[in-house]
């Protein structure tokens, strides 16, 4: 098993599952924003659909992974570079949907701008989307 994988299980006092452990893999290897259609596909043969669901969950709860919104109305699960707690995340950073190859991608260093919002708002969460084309596509368009 990755040490990395041992070492977010046990920072998080989660137990050690198979799935856990292959649903963190996933997300360590693939290095961008997962839907759970995504993760079931990979692991498929050894997992159910809802043992996934439930894996993602907890995670989420837990403060390992966070959603992000695609640009579909879906649903996709990233993993939190920064200390989440459990329910309180602090992702204000912008996400990018590539048009070229669909992955969404975390852009930690380029936080959400400011909004006022009216007299009697509160904010819980914000969520920014940029679609184009990722540096990556960039270059084998250029090629």
């Amino acid at each position: 098993m990755n040490t990395a994988i041992k070492q977010t299980l046990n920072d998080f006092h989660l137990r050690h599952t198979s799935c856990r452990e292959e649903v963190l893999d996933t997300f360590f290897t693939a290095n961008y924003a997962l839907a759970h259609h995504d993760i079931e596909e990979s692991l498929k043969d050894d997992f159910d659909r809802v043992t996934i669901y439930r894996t993602l969950k907890t995670f989420v709860d837990k403060g390992i992974l966070h959603k992000v919104l695609d640009d579909e109305g879906g649903l996709k699960y990233a993993l939190c570079r920064e200390a989440c707690a459990h329910d309180h995340h602090h992702h204000d950073h912008v996400h990018f949907k590539c048009e070229q190859c669909g992955q969404t991608t975390c852009l930690e260093n380029t936080l959400i701008p400011a909004v006022s919002l009216p007299s009697g708002y509160s904010r819980k969460e914000t969520n920014l989307l940029i679609q184009g084309v990722c540096s990556l596509c960039n270059k084998n368009i250029a090629l």
